[in-house]
């Protein structure tokens, strides 16, 4: 826990020294944003602040909905849970639309019910984990009408369980294709 809350304090103190040298780009967005991944979907509501021209913060609150099926640890996961996200995202156009990459890190608490040897009456339960989901992030940043904005992304990461209470379930390399629809205040 000592690590994740140094590497969150790392960030948010490199966010506060981004200093632009030019005019700032400030505005504020509230959409829905929807990444499915193999074995699942993210759900939820996001947000993304423009802090200056190039530079902007990316936060979600959502709903991870999973099914691991065979590739976890037992021969069928189901399950998903609530989580949050903090991002970071640097445009390549200096008023923050179009080409952007970044980095994300999603904190979820899942529950998730498993089965193993389902054939041979075999064994069931239930673990609550915690993941960490840190991915490095690109997409593109559409204005659509005046106030309205699209963005399709491609995220590559990992999810580690930090916590779990019960049996192991699957963890690893996770790659997320993405859409989210937002308003521009």
């Amino acid at each position: 826990m000592k690590k994740i809350n140094f590497l969150i304090l790392s960030f948010l103190f490199f966010l506060g020294n981004i200093n632009a040298q030019t005019e700032d780009v400030k505005y504020f967005d509230l959409g829905v944003e929807l990444q499915q991944y193999p074995t699942g979907f993210l759900l939820g509501v996001k947000s993304e602040i423009g802090l200056s021209m190039h530079h902007a913060l990316d936060f979600r609150a959502g709903y991870n909905l999973l099914d691991h099926q065979d590739f976890g640890e037992h021969e069928d996961e189901e399950g998903g849970g609530f989580g949050l996200t903090l991002g970071y995202r640097y445009y390549f156009n200096p008023e923050n639309i179009n080409w952007f990459i970044g980095a994300r890190t999603d904190l979820w608490f899942n529950e998730i019910d498993w089965i193993e040897n389902r054939n041979n009456e075999g064994e069931m339960g239930t673990s609550k984990v915690t993941v960490l989901q840190p991915t490095a992030i690109c997409g593109y940043r559409f204005l659509v009408k005046e106030n309205w904005v699209l963005t399709p992304t491609l995220a590559f990461g990992a999810e580690i369980n930090i916590k779990t209470e019960g049996e192991a379930v699957g963890q690893g390399a996770i790659a997320l294709w993405g859409m989210n629809l937002a308003y521009q205040f």
